[in-house]
């Protein structure tokens, strides 16, 4: 039997033959100390298994970090089985970004992920570039601890709860402990768990807090002033390593985050009297970061506790004693939980933000009357800070003498309202082309009143690029907005006969748009306006003199997205739908139609369903134009990864597309090989389609099929593949991307 199996079935025989040494009127107090130490905390909740076994009854809590978290829940009034069937499901990795799930974006914010693959969080503002001031927010942390809580209301003093309690936090300013024993029990953990670099501070009251370890991680002193007699504390820091793991920057710094936490422990070991029980599971060598290693840390807990079973026997009360203490603490977790039932009556907005508050609100959508559970008020905060203008979005209930009231935290990012984006985009298909793009935009946010947005761009490599665009919403709610483009492109326009390059044109152009467009969901908009092209085409081999053309006329489009995932994706639809109405204008020599104009139509469609670790993913594209045989620079394209296999990027180019595909995508990252961080696809493609100068052309046995095999990821710096395509015309293609969407 395993030593986790014993140590249970021992606490349970102890329940059962211990005699009560104590009543609860001339009991001494007992203070519980919870150290930090990461996934180690688990080990915390053994130790209070062997507490309740014993019927040792707690009177005070105090927490640092992790030990704050374990802490504050045991003051809450869960029981310790409570509390390790919510901190084992939890998935606490996914507290470690804060990056807002694609799916959840806005249409606009949609192509803007997906152009700009590489997450910088850079911007500009008073004469100065600007970054965060941690790696990450903390928004995802706070939504997982408010979810192990529940809905907790703030508390006017942590010795209302059902256990006084109290989370010790760094003063970042002064490196002195700051005590934290008011407001939200939530604030409180995630203050006293914030690590310096990697959480930005969280500021309560004024003060930047960041993780307590570095000033108190086992706040014996803390306990002691609330009133504890006698000192239960569970050290779970770390250990030094050795020299020759010293071999790194990142070992170095540990190593010194160490000293700091094992100084701060040993300075309150120092408080400890002969009466007091300092517990230290053998949890020193192990991770702080590996939330996998919990089940295997919380029966070393349970062990070292019971190695200390004559010390703890004399702290038990009898059943009655213990059963009337369980019983307080049942009755005060029940008064809080009971007003989870009450209806909204108000909501409160503290905005920090130069978003409307009109647009908050309504994204929020709690409504006064609404009793708001948990699901309720994850996905209204989720909806929230999809908006992507804010850096924290909080929400915290308050019982007033009034009704039960949410009070709403926005806080703009302190690194705006100016930003920097970046892109890098990667192909290479194992011939002599390698196509390496870098897209640099300039973003000022805040334009206007109702969030206007200049945005700028330019794009160097083998395309080249220079884009300004100024969006203006036209409500506060910006559902109505209009916008005005103007852009300056050069790129090859190659021309190919099948898989050969035959003409290496090079094709410049100055274009401008100007249109009015409706957000008719968050996933979708509708956009009416006007384009205007001027260009140049030249080859001094092919061409005698450059080819000089202007086109104007409206467009159409259509938009809706709720991939999770633009290369590979797993649920989710987008469609496109666009319409051009253009009058081409080319020089003498060019047989030109006297009608007055030309109707292009493009549609493409792609989705994705999954049941487990298995995916399909659909494509379809059409397109046309409504006059044949005529020249024409605005022409439809295919050729390339997914887009018919087994050719080059491009290499079917005419008036008249038609394409269809299906991908099956296995998850061998996740399901064979126990890869969490990222997917690891291996995908295999069907794929038919073909490209026709003449519409009568258009014919179902002229398809082209292809295949493909491939192994593919999303990573931080967008989608990575590589694969190989075939043909049944015998062409073939290698592939090799990097933030590449396709």
């Amino acid at each position: 039997m395993k030593r986790a199996t014993w140590s249970l079935v021992l606490l349970s025989a102890i329940s059962l033959c211990l005699p009560g040494y104590a009543t609860e009127d001339d009991r001494p107090k007992i203070g519980l100390v919870l150290s930090g130490g990461g996934a180690k905390g688990a080990a915390h909740i053994g130790v209070l298994k062997v507490l309740e076994a014993y019927h040792i009854p707690v009177d005070y809590v105090a927490g640092t970090s992790i030990g704050a978290f374990v802490g504050g829940m045991y003051a809450l009034g869960y029981s310790s089985t409570e509390i390790e069937t919510i901190m084992m499901g939890t998935d606490w990795a996914k507290g470690y970004s804060d990056t807002i799930p694609r799916q959840d974006l806005s249409y606009r914010d949609k192509q803007f992920r997906d152009q700009y693959n590489i997450p910088i969080n850079v911007g500009y503002s008073d004469d100065e570039v600007k970054v965060p001031s941690g790696l990450l927010q903390g928004q995802t942390m706070s939504m997982l601890l408010r979810n192990a809580t529940n809905l907790v209301p703030e508390y006017t003093n942590f010795n209302d709860m059902a256990i006084p309690y109290r989370a010790v936090a760094t003063d970042l300013v002064t490196s002195k402990a700051f005590v934290l024993s008011k407001g939200s029990v939530v604030v409180a953990m995630q203050a006293s768990a914030t690590v310096p670099g990697a959480l930005q501070p969280a500021e309560v009251d004024g003060t930047l807090l960041v993780d307590g370890g570095i000033a108190n991680n086992m706040p014996v002193d803390v306990v002691k002033a609330m009133g504890a007699d006698i000192v239960i504390a569970v050290d779970i820091g770390s250990a030094l390593v050795g020299k020759d793991q010293l071999n790194s920057t990142v070992a170095v710094l540990n190593q010194l985050s160490t000293m700091l936490t094992n100084a701060s422990t040993e300075r309150q070991v120092a408080l400890l009297s002969d009466r007091d029980i300092l517990i230290r599971p053998d949890v020193g060598e192990m991770s702080t970061t590996d939330f996998a290693i919990m089940p295997k840390v919380l029966p070393l807990g349970i062990t070292a506790a019971l190695e200390f079973h004559h010390q703890l026997e004399t702290l038990t009360v009898s059943d009655e004693a213990y059963q009337a203490y369980e019983n307080h603490k049942s009755r005060l977790r029940a008064q809080w939980q009971s007003e989870l039932k009450l209806p909204l009556a108000r909501v409160v907005l503290e905005n920090h933000s130069k978003v409307s508050d009109t647009l908050i609100l309504d994204t929020l959508g709690l409504k006064q009357g609404l009793v708001v559970n948990r699901a309720d008020l994850d996905a209204a905060i989720e909806r929230v800070y999809a908006l992507n203008q804010f850096e924290r979005v909080n929400a915290e209930f308050r019982d007033t003498p009034t009704g039960r009231e949410l009070l709403m935290i926005t806080r703009a990012k302190s690194w705006g309202p100016d930003y920097f984006q970046l892109g890098l985009n990667w192909e290479d298909d194992f011939t002599l082309d390698s196509t390496i793009t870098l897209d640099m935009a300039y973003t000022l946010t805040d334009v206007t009143e109702n969030g206007g947005e200049w945005h700028n761009e330019l794009r160097l490599g083998s395309e080249k690029l220079v884009s300004s665009q100024f969006y203006q919403p036209l409500d506060s709610d910006q559902l109505f907005y209009v916008q005005g483009t103007g852009k300056y492109e050069i790129n090859d326009w190659d021309i190919y006969d099948g898989n050969n390059r035959v003409a290496e044109l090079d094709k410049s152009s100055f274009q401008l748009f100007a249109g009015i467009g409706y957000n008719y969901t968050n996933a979708g908009r509708v956009e009416l306006g006007l384009i205007g092209e001027w260009g140049e085409i030249s080859n001094k081999s092919l061409l005698t003199d450059d080819f000089s053309y202007e086109s104007w006329g409206g467009y159409f489009k259509l938009g809706y997205d709720t991939l999770d995932s633009i290369s590979f994706p797993t649920s989710g639809n987008r469609l496109n739908l666009n319409l051009y109405w253009r009058n081409d204008d080319y020089p003498p020599f060019i047989d030109q139609d006297s009608g007055e104009g030309s109707l292009q139509i493009e549609a493409d469609w792609k989705g994705a369903v999954s049941v487990g670790s298995h995916g399909l993913v659909g494509k379809a594209a059409f397109a046309t134009v409504n006059k044949d045989g005529l020249f024409s620079v605005h022409l439809s394209e295919l050729g390339g990864f997914l887009n018919l296999s087994g050719f080059h990027r491009n290499a079917l180019v005419g008036s008249h597309k038609l394409f269809g595909a299906i991908m099956y995508q296995y998850d061998l990252g996740r399901d064979a090989l126990g890869m969490t961080e990222f997917p690891l696809y291996l995908g295999a493609s069907l794929e038919a389609g073909n490209i026709w100068e003449l519409s009568d052309q258009i014919a179902v046995n002229d398809l082209i099929y292809a295949s493909s095999l491939y192994l593919g990821t999303d990573t931080d710096l967008g989608p990575a593949a590589l694969g190989i395509g075939l043909t049944d015309t015998g062409d073939k293609a290698f592939y090799l991307f990097l933030g590449k969407n396709f």
